[in-house]
C-alpha cells in the first residue's frame, strides 16, 4: 500500500495515500477501534449540509475567498450525496465531544475540494481542514446543531410518517371491528363486553397521543448553538455569520433553524434531546403495550386467550411442526426495549456534561438517530405484516361470551350488588351460566333477563 505523509500538532502520520481522509481522522481510526460501529451515514451528509451554508455564510463576510469556497461548497454536496460514505468510519466510542468526526469531514471536504481546485491530497495549502473547512466553527457548537439538524429531519421524514401509518392502521380495524362483541378484561380477568373495535379504538388513541408529544418535544430541535463556537461566546465568528448560516440553511433543509434563547445553556446543555427521546420513549411504551396485548389477544391457539388470528408469517419452532409464533409483535417488543435501553444511555450521558459542554455528544448522537432509524422501521413492518392482517375469532369469542360471568354487572342496578354476586358466585361454582342461575332462583322473566344480559346492549 501507498502512503503519503502528513504533520500534524503531535508529529507525522502515515495515511493511505487513496483516501481523503487526513492525519487526526487516522490517529482516530488508530486509536478506537472499539466497536466497529460508525455514526450513520445520514449524520455525516446532514453535517455536510451544515458545512457548506457556513461556507455560503463566511463567503458572505468576505472571510473565505470565492476560489476556495465554491469548491468547498461542491465538496459538501459530494459527501451530502453520499459519495464519500466510505471515508467515514471512526468508532463511536471516541475522544469527547465529536471532534474526531468533525475533523474527519474536515478533512475529506478539504482534500476534495483540494482536487477540485487542482491540487494533490494532503496540500492543505490550497484548501485547510481547520483554517477554510472549518472556518468560524467549533466541534463544539457544530457538532451540536448538526445532532439537531439531522434529528429533527429524521423525525419529520421517517419517525412521524410511520407512526402515523400505525395510527391509521389501528384507526381502521377499529371500524372493521366495530360490531365484533367480545369478552373485556381486567386484572387479566373476564369483565364486562367490549367490541374488539373499542379496543383497537384505544390502541389508536394511546399512539395518536404520544405521537403529539413527539411533535412538541421535536419542535424544541430547530433551536441550535451555531455560532457559540468554543463555549458560546461566538469567538472567531464574524458579525452576522450565525443568522446568514441559518438562512442557507433553511435553502438547504427546508426548515427554520432558530437560534436560542439562553445560547449558553444550549452549549452546556442536550435539554432538546433529552425532551425528544423521553417523547420517543413515551411512544415506545404505548407500542409495546399494543404488541403485548396482541400477543395475550392472539395466545393458543387451543389453551390461549384466541379472541383473534393474527398473520402466519413464519414457522414458529424448530422442534414442534406446525406451531406458529406472534413473530412481529415479538419484534415489536424488542425494539421498544431497545428504545427503553438507548433512551437510559442518553440520559445517563446527558447528565454527565461538565461546565461548558458535553463532552459526550457522540453516543448521544448515535442512539438518538439510529433509535429513529430502526424504531420506525419496526412500526412501519408491525403495521403491514401483523395488525392490517388481524381477523377476529368469531367462534371463540361467541363461545367465551356465553360463559362471561361479569354480564351480571347489568343486574346489578336491578337486583342490587350482593344478590348478583351470589349468582354469579354460584355460577361460577356450578359451571352454569348467569341466566341458568337466575331462572332457578325465578329472580325475573326469562325475556327481561334476555334484554338485560345481551352482551350487545351492554357495549
Amino acid at each position: 500500500m501507498r502512503y503519503r505523509k502528513e504533520k500534524d500538532a503531535l508529529g507525522y502520520v502515515n495515511i493511505p495515500a487513496d483516501v481523503y481522509y487526513g492525519s487526526e481522522t487516522q490517529r482516530a481510526l488508530n486509536n478506537f477501534p472499539i466497536s466497529r460501529i460508525s455514526l450513520p451515514t445520514i449524520f455525516i451528509h446532514r453535517y455536510a449540509l451544515l458545512k457548506k451554508a457556513a461556507a455560503d455564510a463566511n463567503m458572505l463576510s468576505a472571510k473565505l475567498d470565492s476560489r476556495r469556497g465554491n469548491a468547498i461548497r461542491k465538496a459538501c454536496d459530494e459527501v451530502a450525496e453520499g459519495k464519500f460514505d466510505s471515508q467515514f468510519s471512526i468508532d463511536i466510542f471516541q475522544a469527547g465531544a465529536g471532534t474526531s468526526t468533525n475533523m474527519n469531514l474536515n478533512e475529506v471536504i478539504a482534500n476534495r475540494a483540494i482536487e477540485i481546485l487542482g491540487g494533490k491530497k494532503g496540500n492543505y495549502a490550497i484548501v485547510h481542514p481547520n483554517d477554510h473547512v472549518n472556518m468560524s466553527q467549533s466541534t463544539n457548537d457544530s457538532f451540536h446543531t448538526a445532532v439537531h439538524i439531522t434529528t429533527y429531519l429524521e423525525i419529520k421524514g421517517k419517525l412521524l410518517p410511520s407512526a402515523e401509518h400505525l395510527k391509521s392502521t389501528l384507526a381502521r380495524k377499529s371500524r372493521e371491528f366495530s360490531k365484533v362483541v367480545k369478552v373485556g378484561r381486567t386484572h387479566l380477568q373476564d369483565a364486562v363486553p367490549i367490541t374488539l373495535g373499542d379496543e383497537f379504538s384505544g390502541y389508536e388513541g394511546a399512539v395518536a397521543f404520544a405521537i403529539e408529544g413527539v411533535k412538541k418535544a421535536m419542535d424544541d430541535l430547530r433551536a441550535v448553538p451555531l455560532g457559540g463556537t468554543a463555549v458560546g461566546t461566538g469567538i472567531n465568528a464574524p458579525k452576522g455569520y450565525k443568522e446568514n448560516t441559518l438562512r442557507y440553511l433553511y435553502k438547504y433543509t427546508g426548515v427554520r433553524f432558530t437560534s436560542p434563547k439562553y445560547e449558553f445553556s444550549y452549549m452546556q446543555n442536550q435539554m432538546a434531546e433529552l425532551r425528544v427521546a423521553d417523547s420517543l420513549k413515551e411512544l415506545a411504551v404505548v407500542v409495546n403495550k399494543i404488541a403485548n396485548d396482541l400477543r395475550l389477544l392472539g395466545s393458543g391457539p387451543m389453551d390461549g386467550f384466541g379472541d383473534i388470528k393474527l398473520p402466519e408469517v413464519q414457522p414458529g419452532s424448530s422442534i414442534m411442526p406446525g406451531k406458529i409464533n406472534p413473530s412481529m409483535a415479538e419484534m415489536m417488543n424488542m425494539a421498544c426495549f431497545q428504545v427503553f435501553g438507548n433512551v437510559a444511555t442518553i440520559t445517563e450521558a446527558a447528565s454527565a456534561g461538565q461546565l461548558e459542554l458535553n463532552v459526550f455528544m457522540p453516543i448521544i448522537a448515535y442512539n438518538l438517530i439510529f433509535m429513529i432509524d430502526y424504531f420506525s422501521s419496526a412500526m412501519r413492518a408491525f403495521a403491514d405484516k401483523c395488525i392490517s392482517g388481524i381477523k377476529p375469532n368469531l367462534g371463540r369469542i361467541k363461545s367465551q361470551l356465553a360463559k362471561n360471568l361479569s354480564i351480571v354487572t347489568a343486574l346489578s342496578p336491578v337486583i342490587g350488588y350482593s344478590k348478583a354476586a351470589e349468582v354469579a358466585r354460584e355460577a361460577y361454582l356450578t359451571d352454569k351460566t348467569i341466566k341458568e342461575v337466575c331462572l332457578e332462583r325465578k329472580i325475573m322473566a326469562e325475556e327481561e333477563l334476555d334484554r338485560l344480559l345481551d352482551p350487545k346492549r351492554q357495549v
